[in-house]
Parts: structure tokens; sequence; C-alpha cells
């Protein structure tokens, strides 16, 4: 199995591809793995671009490989380096090393000649400007798609006659381009938010332009507990995914609103799009102090200014910054393999292109969940790798046929979600791992466990619904995972709890406690 890319998904397709007696041969073209999460002070062409100050927005528990949970000492978020530190761990506790090739870039990947009795490709490589053809059994594409900015300036009108600077947030390194400058962002993505916090405290001026806002959330939620252990929840995903769509967008409003009121910092989104929430946690304090301004769409650039939507005055400014997302991008591949038509790839559970003969190629670490990415990549590579070793749901053609239906829906997604490519790859983080799971016979029951270990049961209906919940049973299982679990919170407190009053409450969170069994019975009855 050929796999490109070694980072969070080709780490992950590499692994699991040995778990299931398969022959991994991953192609990396840096000479380190750590993909996304490798700072390097340079652009590298072809890779992402990481600047320094980058902390993840997903907490480590529920950001980690199922089988291997972050060291307990480690930050509840992690700073980009110790991140990379994990992802170096995992590669030398599961021997991946030895099946990376460094400095080596893919070039093709085209069909076999016998493709269609075989489902192999043809894979050529080169190293050191030496160019080498393989033949694989499969391909697993990791490559990501955070690395050719997406940058529309021609949706600008007058951008042509701008004097000042631009440049698209990829190109952003440290805030000292900014010194004493008027600053615009164009565009809320984390990204954009983050740097335009960061600007502002060395710049004359800061604003951000947002045509739709956006719902903000910080890491630090309920009680001060991460975000992530609170909402991504089996009983929280249980309420969101069955309450009609205003009562949906109700809620959303009023959790988003509990930190502060969107509405007076300029940032309520438009009610037509259900915009998946950014993390951060600094933006409405700077918004407060003025040192942050939200502005609407921009309307036109003049020489030095710019005028927007709904707003009389000119602002004069100095440099831009375009958050303007990525494009979703195969230059190796053949464009009848992933066909990729208004910034949406047609891939069957966003992994499988749908107009293959033989279900021999998949991409992995595309989508965009409301939740960390790599358990998904992760739960991606598990599926993946039972296919291709024939273990896996039957994939083959009259299968994929049949399920081309739901691909012709997303014209509803994107009526529903937006135009954006960041949009469209966005979907329920728990029920998109709940399906995958139930393809390779994963997914925990709840109502199993709650004959057998009602107390697990509950802990992982009412608590996070943290990687680890998949390695309870089915192939690939974990002796491991269900002490993972029960001390899951201790390992997040273990770095922040470091000075204890006499008489100190239970670190365990109280919701666990409060809550019923006719909750949990209403659970199960959902499937759940």
């Amino acid at each position: 199995v050929a796999v490109v890319g070694a980072g969070v998904s080709g780490l992950a397709a590499t692994k699991c591809c040995l778990d299931e007696g398969l022959e991994p041969v991953c192609f990396e073209r840096s000479q380190d793995i750590g993909g996304l999460w490798r700072y390097t002070e340079h652009i590298e062409a072809g890779r992402p671009s990481l600047y320094p100050s980058v902390i993840s927005n997903t907490s480590k528990e529920m950001s980690a490989f199922s089988d291997f949970p972050f060291p307990e000492h480690f930050p509840v978020f992690l700073p980009n380096a110790l991140l990379l530190d994990y992802l170096r761990r995992f590669a030398e506790r599961f021997g991946l090393r030895e099946h990376i090739s460094f400095g080596t870039t893919v070039v093709s990947i085209r069909k076999h000649p016998e493709f269609a009795t075989t489902g192999q490709w043809s894979v050529v490589t080169e190293t050191g400007g030496k160019q080498t053809s393989h033949v694989f059994d499969a391909v697993m594409v990791c490559s990501g798609n955070f690395s050719e900015p997406f940058l529309p300036l021609q949706s600008f009108p007058g951008m042509e006659r701008f004097r000042g600077q631009y440049f698209h947030s990829r190109q952003y390194k440290n805030p000292d381009v900014f010194q004493g400058k008027r600053v615009l962002v164009v565009g809320m993505g984390n990204s954009g938010v983050d740097i335009a916090v960061e600007a502002s405290r060395v710049a004359a001026k800061v604003t951000i332009s947002t045509t739709r806002g956006a719902w903000l959330l910080s890491r630090v939620f309920e009680r001060g507990y991460p975000w992530d252990m609170i909402l991504n929840t089996r009983f929280m995903t249980l309420i969101k995914t069955n309450l009609p769509a205003p009562l949906s967008w109700w809620l959303v409003n009023y959790k988003a609103n509990q930190w502060f009121n969107h509405e007076n910092y300029g940032l309520q989104p438009d009610k037509r799009y259900f915009l998946v929430p950014l993390l951060n946690d600094d933006l409405p304090s700077y918004i407060l102090t003025g040192r942050i301004t939200i502005k609407p769409g921009v309307k036109e650039f003049k020489d030095n200014s710019v005028l927007f939507h709904n707003c009389p005055e000119e602002e004069p400014i100095d440099i831009v910054v375009f958050s303007t997302g990525y494009i979703v991008s195969f230059p190796f591949l053949e464009e009848s393999v992933v066909r990729v038509e208004n910034k949406h790839a047609s891939l069957y559970k966003y992994v499988f292109p749908t107009y293959l003969q033989k279900p021999t190629l998949a991409v992995l670490g595309l989508i965009r969940p409301f939740g960390a990415i790599m358990p998904v990549a992760e739960m991606q590579a598990r599926w993946v790798s039972r296919v291709f070793k024939g273990r896996g749901a039957n994939m083959s053609l009259p299968f994929l046929q049949a399920l081309l239906t739901p691909i012709f829906l997303l014209p509803l997604f994107l009526l529903r979600f937006g135009l954006t490519f960041d949009e469209v790859l966005k979907t329920e983080w728990l029920v998109y791992l709940d399906t995958l799971a139930s393809f390779i016979g994963a997914k925990p029951s709840v109502l199993g466990l709650l004959f057998t270990d009602p107390w697990l049961a509950l802990t992982i209906f009412f608590g996070p619904c943290s990687p680890y919940q998949f390695r309870l049973g089915g192939p690939g299982r974990w002796v491991g995972a269900r002490q993972a679990i029960l001390t899951q919170w201790d390992r997040v407190l273990k770095p922040t709890r470091t000075r204890v009053p006499v008489g100190s409450s239970s670190p365990f969170p109280s919701l666990l406690i409060v809550v019923g069994f006719l909750l949990l019975l209403a659970a199960v009855i959902f499937g759940f």
C-alpha cells in the first residue's frame, strides 16, 4: 500500500496497514514527520505552513490516537511543538519510521493498465532528482488540504489598484510585519482570527471583515473544562441531531451567547448558514478594548483604503491578510480519479472516490468536523485498511453505485453550509466516527455495557466521547481502553491542578453525577 504523506493521517494510515498485515510504504517529501504540525522558519512549497504560536484547538484527550493517550503531564491544549513530540512518540512506539521514505515526492498516481482486473496503481516518485516507478495494490492519499491557498483577488473590486501590501494567511509567521500598521484581515477562519489577535498587539489598528459572521467559543468552557469534553458527548450529540432545525439553531445561539452576546460584538452569524464555531480565547476582550473592530464584507478597495458594505466611510489600511481558505487539490492524481467540482471532492464518506471501478484508493483527513481530526483520520485509516484487506464492509462496484444517491444530495448541503470548501466538508463529529466504527465493528454498545459495566456505560454516554471508546471491542481491541476512559479526567487535571487546597472537591465533573437513568434509556432507544 502506498501512503502519500507522513503527517497525522499518513502516520495513522501506516500504523493501521501494519495492524492489518498489509505492507505500507509511506512517501514523505520532507525530511521529517509531522506534516501540518512541524514548524519551519521558512515556507516550503507543497507543504502546510505553520506559525510558531499555533496551539491545538482540541484537547489532548479528545485528540489522541485511540490506543495511545497523550502523556499525563502534557498541557490540555498543546503547543505545536508538543503535538509534534507526541507524533514522534507515536511513530517510535509502533515502529513507523522504517516504513517511511523521506525526501521522496510523489509525482504521479495513475491506474495500472490492468486496473479493471487488479485494482492496482502505477506510482512514480522522485528522490534526489531521480524518478522511480512502482506498482501498488492500493493507495492512501494523506497529503492534506492546507498547501495550496485560495486567493480570489478577482472577487474584490479595486484590488488591482490597492497600493498596500497583501498576502494569504499561509504566508504569516510572526506579527513583526504589522508593527505600527493599519491591518485588515479578510475572512473569519481560525487562522484569520489568530492572526488578527497577534497583529493587534503591535499594529496601529486591526479590522476583521466578515460576510457571514461566526460563532466563537473559548477553549475554556463550562466550569473551566475543555470545550470539546463538554460538547462532544453522546448525550449532547443525541440532542443536537434530533432537534428540529429552528430549535437546534436556538440551542446553538443560546450556548454560544453564554460567553458573550455575539450580536453586540458584530459577530452574530447569518441564520441561513449553520456555521461550525471558531475557537479563540482573546477576540471578545480585544473587541471590547478596541484593539480589533469587526466590519461587514469588503465592497471595494481604493488606493490606500477599503470600503465595506453598508458602511459609507472609507477606512485607511496598509496591509491586507486574506484568510480565505485553501483549494482542494491532488496534482499527482488524474482528474477522473477524484473529481473536484465547486470546491467539493466527490468522495463516499469523504474517503472513497465514487467513480472508481475498484475501491483501492482512499483519501484521508480531508474532512473538517467540529472536533479533533486525529481520531477521525485514524478511524478512516482503520476502515480503509480493512477494506483493502478484504475485511471491511462490502465495497464492490454495485455497492458503491448504490451509494451514489447521497452524493447528489450535496447541493442541499451546499445551500445549508455555504459555498466554500471550508464549510462543505464539515459534519457532525461523533455521528461520523460512529458510522465508520460501525463499518468495522468497533462502535461501542451503550446498551450492552449497561448490563455488563454500568459505570463505563454511563461514562461513555454522558462523558466525553474520547477516542478510546472505539477500542473497547471489535478488531483492534485495546486492553487499556477501559482504564483510559475512566482516568481521562485525571490526565486533564494533572497539568493544571498543581496546587490543591485542603478539603477540595472531587475533580470529576458533576455532569455524570446529576444525570439519570431515564436519559440513558432514551439514548439507547436512539441507538447510542
